[in-house]
Order: C-alpha cells, then structure tokens, then sequence
C-alpha cells in the first residue's frame, strides 16, 4: 500500500516524498488497513548496503512506507535534483504511532536490541503512553524465527517495532511480516536502547540542524568506522548526479 506517493529514487532506494506529520497519518493508515505492512527508515549507510546487497534493495523498496532517516539521504536527494519534503527519523515517526496507539488502546510487541532492554523499553513506553498495551517483548538474539514469529501471532498485537539493526531487520520484516499476524511492522534500528533510556538521543539543536550523526560520533567514537559510509554515500551521489 503506497498510496499515490510518488518515490524518489538515492541510488537505487526509492523514497517517500512525505513530512513527518503526513508520514505518521499515512501509518495510521496502514495500521488500520487489512494485511500486514512494513516500515524502514534508511539512512546513508544502509542505502549504501542496498547498492551492495540485491537482496535488502528488495526488502527495502517492498515496504509500504520507505522514510528518509539521516540528513545525508536528504542532501543526496537535492543534489540529484530531486529533493525530499523533509528528514523523517524513525524514532520520531515512532513516537507518533505510539501516540496515536496509546489513544486506540492498541497493542504493540517489541523486538530487538540485547536480553532485558525491550522488558525495560515496554516499563518506560507504558508510563510515557498510558492506554498503549503492550502484547510481548522478545530480545534480538535469537537463531530461529519462527518461535518468535509464533510469539507475536499468539499475543495478537496489532504493530512491531522490529529493531534488530540493518539489513536483517528490513529481511526479517520482508520474510515474516505477514505470518506475525500483526498490520504494521516498523524498521527502528537502535531505538529499542533510547526506548529503555540506555541510550540518550541528541539534544534538540544537533537534531534541529542535523547533526545527530556527529553528536552521535562523539559520544561514541567506536561509530567512526560506520560514519565513513556517508562521505562514500555521497561520492556515489556526486557519480550519479554526473551521469544526468
């Protein structure tokens, strides 16, 4: 379900041309629609897994919503000459289906991140959301999909925030999404840590003037080897740019 969006194609990954607010409405749309229906929310680096990895590209461009997550994506779509409305971070539209759950009273099961954080993730969204349920937590290590795929259909719940890291949760998603049983299943990468307050986001300026990469750089520099993806991110968008 697509809508009448019109994609805008960085290096071989189609983007919704949405604003936050219009990318949110369109989740609740797909929340409430029949069949199951997935979210990502690439950023530089996982664009530049697509280029490499036939199979993500196809997971990635199969979602119903495709959000422009990294303020790299946005300055690589202008300098293509086909700019996006507006950066859509993936916890941001999270925070809005979470709002729009809560006041449903729908129910959500998380997946991700390591042993004991999504039951603490679930602790803090219950307080933060009240009328939000949550219907299961399940920790990303796991060998086997389909006891967690049973997990999920056994609790009912109606959205997953599947945050397992790119590109295995974007597969996952594309490979399970429809024998979860749930309607909407969102791409959120780290957001599992910020959800459990293990992990702080950046402070409003640095995301105001899209510099939560840096922010992030800074206070972990062990990031430094996956941050080099976004000037390579940005080559590959000059190339492009050239055969125009």
């Amino acid at each position: 379900m697509r809508g009448d969006t019109v994609r805008v194609d960085v290096l071989g990954v189609g983007f919704d041309n949405l604003t936050l607010s219009e990318a949110a409405e369109r989740g609740l749309e797909l929340l409430h629609a029949g069949g199951a229906h997935y979210v990502v929310t690439p950023n530089p680096e996982i664009v530049e897994v697509c280029r490499e990895n036939p199979a993500a590209r196809e997971a990635v461009n199969s979602a119903a919503l495709v959000l422009p997550d990294g303020i790299g994506v946005i300055k690589g779509a202008a300098m293509l000459g086909t700019p996006l409305k507006e950066r859509v971070p993936g916890i941001e539209f999270a925070a809005r289906m979470l709002e729009k759950m809560a006041e449903e009273g729908l129910s959500l099961y998380l997946l991700g991140a390591k042993p004991g954080v999504a039951e603490m993730a679930a602790e803090r969204l219950r307080e933060r959301y009240p009328g939000l349920r949550i219907a299961g937590v399940h920790d990303g290590y796991f060998q086997e999909d389909g006891p967690v795929v049973q997990d999920i259909r056994r609790c009912g719940a109606d959205a997953v925030f599947v945050c397992l890291g790119a590109p295995k949760q974007e597969l996952w998603m594309a490979k399970n999404g429809s024998a979860t049983g749930a309607r909407l299943l969102c791409g959120l990468g780290g957001s599992m840590d910020v959800f459990a307050g293990e992990v702080k986001r950046a402070p409003k300026f640095w995301c105001d003037h899209g510099l939560e990469w840096f922010y992030r750089l800074c206070s972990d520099p062990r990031r430094l080897g996956r941050m080099m993806k976004l000037p390579l991110f940005l080559v590959h968008v000059w190339q492009e740019g050239r055969k125009k």
